[in-house]
């Protein structure tokens, strides 16, 4: 499942950041290239591989965990869009109206599609029979029940240690080279603020 995670999470990052990334090199804003059609047909699957890989997507909950994950994805990345985008009362339009437009774009049948040829590649018709009845064992309903919010709680320790990591950082950073502490602060007298500490 951590599969399904990581491409939403890399589809979600990738778009919001392009974006800011465009906004500092661009003066015209450029319309979205399209993504090229899939240049190669995946391999056939065997059909009764298919249906178990099938089987266990459902079993294990994947559409609703792929729903939970774009959640508290654009949920996290709605500040950091925010702050990336210049000041005024169109910013929070702007980005209400991109996640839901993002949204209604993100076709969940193509991602699952995605995942079964990952797990054709990955596993034996074996192993995936493994996994299902793992996923029907009350050790297995636990891991589907508890993982999902797992997951997003660890996430968001991760962000609070990082977050404090990086401000105790910057502070020794300062206090160890005054001469950028200074700079920093040149820096910030020229654009009408002070830095953020």
């Amino acid at each position: 499942m951590k599969f399904l995670a990581g491409i939403v999470l890399a589809v979600l990052i990738g778009a919001p950041a392009q974006g800011a990334q465009d906004q500092g090199t661009q003066s015209q804003a450029t319309p979205p290239v399209a993504a090229p059609a899939q240049a190669t047909a995946a391999p056939a699957i065997d059909p009764a591989k298919e249906a178990d890989i099938r089987q266990l997507l459902d079993i294990a909950g994947t559409t609703a965990l792929v729903d939970q994950l774009m959640d508290r994805t654009i949920q996290s990345l709605k500040p950091v869009m925010t702050n990336s985008l210049p000041a005024g009362n169109y910013r929070a339009q702007l980005i209400d109206l991109f996640f839901a437009k993002f949204r209604s774009k993100f076709d969940t049948k193509r991602l699952l599609d995605l995942a079964i040829a990952r797990y054709n590649e990955n596993f034996s018709d074996d192993e995936i029979k493994g996994l299902i009845a793992f996923y029907q064992t009350p050790l297995g309903h636990k891991v589907i029940t508890v993982l999902p919010s797992m997951m997003a709680e660890l996430q968001g320790d991760g962000q609070k240690m990082g977050q404090e990591i990086g401000r105790g950082s910057m502070m020794e950073v300062l206090q160890e080279h005054p001469e950028l502490a200074q700079a920093l602060q040149e820096a910030a007298a020229r654009r009408g603020g002070a830095p953020n500490q």
